[in-house]
C-alpha cells in the first residue's frame, strides 16, 4: 500500500512480543557487560539497605545509652554505605551507557545495510522522511530501553525482593501494612496500559508524518519558492505539527497518571504505618527505631515500584518504535542473489529479451511480451512517448526490478543466475537524475571505481569535456560540492556523472537522457567523447532529442507496451511511421 506524509502507518494490536524477543539478539552481544553492571547494582543495593538498620540501632540502643563512640562509628558506617552505593551505581551506569551506545551502533548498521539492499519499489512507495526517522530517532529511543531499561527492570525487582526481606526481618505485621497498597497500584496500571500504548503509537505516527513532510520540503525548497508555496506549505506543516502536539499531550496525559498515583499510594502506606504502629498496635509493641526503619524501608519499597512504573512507561512509549524498526528489517529483499548465482566473467555484451512482461503494480503492465536481441558492441536507441517504458527496459537489464514473465539474458546467461554485484559491475548507467554526493569532485567521479588513479579520473573528465569547468573551480578536482550538487548547474552535474560512468569502464552502457541538461555547444564537443565511449561496448541510449541518436545501429520506437518500430534511422524514415512523425515534428 502506498504511503504519504499525511497517512498514518498501520498499528499492531496487540503488541507482538516476538519483536521484544528479537531485540534480545542485540542485548546478548553485551551480556557480560550487563551482568557486571547488574552485579555492581546488586552490591550497591545491599550496601544501601544496611542504612535503615544502622538508624534503628542508633535510635533504639546507641542514643538511649548515650554511647557517643558507637554513635560516631554508626554515623561513619552510614556515610560509608551511602558512598559505597553511589560508587557502585556510578560504575554500573557508565557500563550501561557504553552498552546502550553499542546497541545503537549495531541496530543502525543492520538497518543501513538492509536499506541498501531493498529494491527500488520500497523507496518508490514511501516518503524518505519516514525511512530516515526510523534509522535516527527510533533507534535512539529504543536503545535506552534495551540497555538501561532491562538492567534497571531486573535491578528494581531484586531491590523489591531485598527490601521485602529486610522488612520481614524488622517486623512482619508492619510489612503486611506496607504491602497493602499494591492491589490499588495494579488496578490503576491495568486500567491505563492499553490506552497508553495506543496513544504513544499515535505519537509515533504523527512524528513520522511530520518528519516526512519536512524532508520533502527541504529537498523541494527551490520548487516551493519558484511557485510561492511558502504560505500553503506552512499551513500544511502547521496542521501536521498540531496533530503531533495533540497526540503527544494525549499520551503524556496517560503517562502522568502513573507516578502521581504511585507517589500518593506510597505516602498513604507510610501514614498507615504510623497509624498502625502508634495507634492500633498495643503500646510499646513497636519501638521508635523499628517504626523509623519500617517507614524508611516502605519509602524504598515504593521507590522501585515508581521506577518500574516509569520503566513500563518508557517501555510502552518505545514499543511502537521497536515495531517500526523490525518492520523495516523484515521488509523482504525481493531483488537478491539466488543460492546458485555466479559471477559472470569476460562479458561480450550480447543482450536478449524473450517475451518479457513487466508492471510496477499488479495488473497494470508497462511492457508485454517484449522480445529483441542486441549483438555485442551494438548501439541501440530507445525513443517514444513519455511513460512508454524506455527507462523501464534499461532498468530491467540492470535488474533493478524483476520481470513478471519471460527472460533476460546477457551472453546467453539469464540475469537471475548472475550475482547482482557481478551483473552491475559490468554495466555503466547514466541516469536522468545526476545525483551528486557531498564531497570533492574527485570523490564523485571515483565513486564507482575506488581504485582509479587521479590521472585516470582527470582523463575521464577530459573525455567528456568536464575538465574545462572543473579546472575553473577554486580547488580544481578537490573542490567540495554539496549534497545533490546544489551549487552546480544541471549540465555540470551531468558531465560529472558522465565522467563517473566512463571511469567505471562498463561492457554494457546505458545513457538515459545523458545530455538533456547540456547546452548544444558542449553537447557537440561531448559527442566525440560519447562516440569514443561507445566503441566496443553494447549501449542503450534514451534520448528525446533525436538528432543525438541518428548514428545508432538500431532505433526502437517504444509504445503501446512494446516495440512498435525497429530499424536504423534511414529505415525508419523510409517507413514513414511513428518514428518519422516524431523526427519530423522536432525538425520543424
Amino acid at each position: 500500500m502506498r504511503n504519504k506524509y499525511d497517512v498514518d502507518e498501520q498499528l499492531e494490536t496487540p503488541f507482538n512480543f516476538a519483536h521484544l524477543k528479537r531485540s534480545f539478539v542485540y542485548v546478548k552481544r553485551y551480556k557480560w557487560y550487563m551482568l557486571a553492571s547488574l552485579g555492581l547494582s546488586i552490591c550497591g543495593a545491599i550496601i544501601g539497605l544496611i542504612g535503615p538498620l544502622i538508624t534503628r540501632r542508633a535510635l533504639d540502643t546507641t542514643i538511649p545509652a548515650k554511647d557517643t563512640g558507637e554513635l560516631l562509628l554508626l554515623a561513619a558506617a552510614l556515610l560509608g554505605c551511602t558512598a559505597g552505593a553511589m560508587i557502585c551505581g556510578n560504575i554500573s551506569g557508565r557500563i550501561m551507557t557504553k552498552v546502550g551506545q553499542n546497541i545503537i551502533f549495531d541496530i543502525r548498521e543492520d538497518l543501513f545495510e538492509h536499506l541498501q539492499r531493498l529494491p527500488f519499489t520500497y523507496y518508490d512507495d514511501r516518503p524518505h522522511g519516514k525511512i530516515l526517522i526510523r534509522v535516527i530517532n527510533y533507534v535512539d529511543s529504543v536503545s535506552n530501553m534495551l540497555s538501561n531499561g532491562i538492567i534497571t527492570f531486573i535491578m528494581e525487582i531484586l531491590n523489591m525482593v531485598l527490601i521485602l526481606v529486610f522488612m520481614l526481618m524488622v517486623d512482619v505485621k508492619l510489612t503486611l501494612v506496607a504491602l497493602s497498597g499494591l492491589p490499588f497500584f495494579m488496578l490503576i496500571m491495568f486500567a491505563i496500559k492499553k490506552k497508553q500504548r495506543r496513544a504513544w503509537q499515535s505519537v509515533s505516527n504523527k512524528s513520522s508524518n511530520m518528519n516526512a513532510y519536512l524532508q520533502e520540503n527541504i529537498v523541494g525548497a527551490r520548487i516551493t519558492q519558484v511557485f510561492t508555496r511558502e504560505e500553503e506549505n506552512a499551513k500544511i506543516y502547521d496542521g501536521l505539527n498540531t496533530k503531533y502536539r495533540k497526540a503527544w499531550m494525549e499520551a503524556v496525559k496517560y503517562s502522568n497518571l502513573v507516578w502521581p498515583a504511585t507517589d500518593n499510594i506510597s505516602t498513604l502506606v507510610r501514614a498507615a504505618l504510623f497509624i498502625v504502629g502508634l495507634a492500633v498496635m498495643p503500646a510499646g509493641a513497636v519501638s521508635l527505631g523499628t517504626l523509623a526503619a519500617m517507614t524508611g524501608y516502605a519509602a524504598r519499597f515504593w521507590q522501585p515500584i515508581m521506577n518500574l512504573s516509569n520503566i513500563m512507561n518508557n517501555f510502552i512509549n518505545n514499543i511502537s518504535y521497536l515495531e517500526r524498526i523490525f518492520e523495516t528489517l523484515d521488509e523482504p529483499v525481493t531483488i537478491d542473489d539466488k543460492e546458485s548465482a555466479k559471477d559472470i566473467e569476460n562479458v561480450r555484451g550480447a543482450v536478449s529479451f524473450k517475451n518479457v512482461t513487466f508492471g510496477y503494480e499488479e495488473g497494470i503492465n508497462v511492457l508485454e511480451n517484449v522480445s529483441f536481441d542486441v549483438k555485442p558492441g551494438e548501439s541501440v536507441a530507445l525513443v517514444g512517448p513519455t511513460g512508454a517504458g524506455k527507462s523501464t527496459i534499461v532498468s530491467l537489464i540492470s535488474r533493478f526490478y524483476d520481470i513478471n514473465k519471460g527472460s533476460i539474458t546477457i551472453d546467453g546467461v539469464d540475469i537471475g543466475d548472475i550475482t547482482l554485484r557481478s551483473l552491475r559491475s559490468h554495466m555503466g548507467i547514466m541516469l536522468q537524475d545526476s545525483f551528486i554526493f557531498s564531497g570533492t569532485i574527485m570523490d564523485n567521479i571515483r565513486y564507482g571505481r575506488l581504485d582509479a588513479t587521479d590521472e585516470e579520473v582527470i582523463q575521464a573528465a577530459k573525455t567528456v569535456c568536464a575538465d574545462t569547468f572543473i579546472s575553473r573551480m577554486p580547488q580544481d578536482y578537490e573542490t567540495q560540492v554539496n549534497e545533490r550538487g546544489s551549487k552546480l548547474s544541471g549540465g555540470e552535474k551531468q558531465l560529472i556523472s558522465f565522467a563517473r560512468t566512463l571511469l567505471s569502464d562498463p561492457k554494457i552502457l546505458v545513457l538515459d537522457e545523458a545530455t538533456s541538461s547540456i547546452d548544444a555547444k558542449t553537447e557537440a564537443l561531448l559527442q566525440k567523447g560519447i562516440n569514443e565511449l561507445l566503441k566496443g561496448r553494447t549501449s542503450f541510449i534514451i534520448a528525446h532529442r533525436l538528432s543525438t541518436i541518428r548514428n545508432c545501429d538500431r532505433i526502437m520506437y517504444i509504445d503501446e507496451k512494446g516495440i512498435r518500430e525497429c530499424g536504423s534511422h534511414e529505415e525508419l524514415m523510409r517507413l514513414r511511421g511513428a518514428y518519422y512523425d516524431l523526427y519530423t515534428s522536432q525538425a520543424v
